[in-house]
């Protein structure tokens, strides 16, 4: 049976249903709510029209849906770090992002040319696949904000804190890289490009990026809280639509300015969070942010699930599987646990940080943003991208809530 139109709104609505029981459900067992949408993705590929819910067939749909789940997600992070940001106080994450994720990119490119891809292709599987999720990795980040009178916003389960922030940020620093394996298959030579990637792709449009998350989370910091009318006073209005707003408003500006919006979203939710750290409008905020989140990445894992029954895989070669598993389960947990080296977390903590490098949405957004420019390898790639995803959420998946739960043991 092949369901129709009309068919996918009860589709929808089941999947949304299951959707609200399935955390509290899976709360005490190893099977993260991602793996069962996952799996229902599967099954639902049965009986469905696949061939309108293809990656490969509807490129810019699929790029558009993954591109507003994580902006949606890291306005979500953003405003759940309690942390101020600085240099030492985020010493685990820059080591993360400045050290980890340019060593496995190095790591993946360089082991796929060994394996007979060209080099752009190498590079661009490499850069995909280099940023940890913000969507997929909610069952090891923190919770939400911590506000109300006498609160003290400050972190104190690091591991939680490194692969939130983590987030955050790699999935914005990974355009640079990604359009360098861009340029490599277009421009050809490193020559012809090198200097102007260096000074606009990798520094001019990160400053870009950052400035406008500052500015415009300042502005409206001002105008949530302390605005002398209370006309203009958005906390007082309690519309938790405002963070879908200053979404898409920082995303949209960024990018007319050429900026990289991802970073600019980011950055400003910190931004407004600094504003007024202790204010419980920052909760209500979170919480509207969340629950869409989870209706967006509800929708991508059962779209995934569909492609794979659809038949994404069958382009999957040992070469693939062997990279995606290489990066999972050696490259992001070595290169990490070298990064953290010296930090103030304890062995186990780093071995954890290390090990919950989750792949997925992002992963999805800059294949399916780049892939025009690699169409002799498209169908490769995004096997070798969904065998990927797959194997980090069944991988991560089971393992989050034992290996969480062994740390707060141990913390407490």
């Amino acid at each position: 049976m092949t369901i129709n139109g009309d068919g996918l709104y009860l589709v929808a609505g089941l999947a949304l249903l299951l959707g609200a029981v399935l955390p509290r459900l899976l709360r005490r067992y190893a099977v993260s709510a991602p793996i069962a949408f996952l799996g229902a993705g599967l099954l639902l590929g049965l009986a469905v029209d696949r061939n309108r819910l293809s990656p490969i067939a509807e490129p810019g749909l699929t790029k558009h849906v993954a591109e507003l789940t994580i902006l949606v997600a890291l306005m979500g992070v953003g405003l759940a770090i309690d942390r101020p940001i600085g240099w030492r106080r985020w010493t685990v994450t820059w080591r993360l992002l400045l050290v980890a994720m340019p060593a496995c990119i190095a790591a993946i490119a360089g082991a796929g040319w060994l394996l007979g891809l060209a080099p752009a292709t190498a590079l661009l599987l490499g850069a995909v696949l280099a940023p940890t999720d913000p969507v997929l990795a909610s069952d090891v980040q923190v919770q939400g904000p911590t506000t109300g009178a006498g609160a003290e916003p400050e972190e104190d389960d690091e591991v939680r804190f490194a692969l939130t922030s983590e987030a955050g940020l790699n999935d914005g620093l990974a355009f640079p890289f990604v359009y360098a394996a861009v340029f490599a298959a277009t421009k050809g030579a490193v020559g012809n490009w090198a200097l102007e990637w260096f000074a606009w792709d990798l520094i001019g449009r990160t400053v870009i990026g950052v400035a406008v998350g500052v500015g415009v989370g300042w502005l409206l910091g001002k105008m949530t809280f302390d605005a002398p009318s209370r006309t203009f006073r958005l906390a007082d209005s309690r519309e938790p639509v405002l963070a879908l707003a200053m979404t898409l408003g920082v995303y949209g500006l960024a990018q007319v300015l050429h900026g990289y919006g991802f970073i600019a979203v980011f950055v400003a939710a910190l931004t407004l969070r600094a504003a007024e750290r202790s204010h419980d409008f920052h909760e209500e905020l979170h919480g509207f942010v969340e629950q869409l989140e989870h209706i967006l990445t509800w929708g991508i894992l059962l779209l995934l699930g569909v492609a794979i029954t659809d038949g994404l895989l069958a382009p999957l070669t040992f070469a693939g599987a062997a990279l995606g598993s290489l990066l999972v389960l050696v490259v992001r947990p070595v290169t990490a646990w070298i990064s953290l080296a010296r930090t103030p977390m304890r062995r186990s903590e780093r071995w954890v940080t290390a090990a919950f490098g989750v792949r997925g949405v992002g992963s999805v957004f800059y294949l399916a943003y780049a892939g025009a420019d690699f169409r002799t390898d498209l169908p490769w790639l995004w096997a070798t991208v969904g065998f990927t995803v797959v194997l980090s959420v069944l991988v991560h998946g089971v393992a989050a809530t034992p290996l969480m739960r062994m740390l707060d043991d141990r913390r407490s």
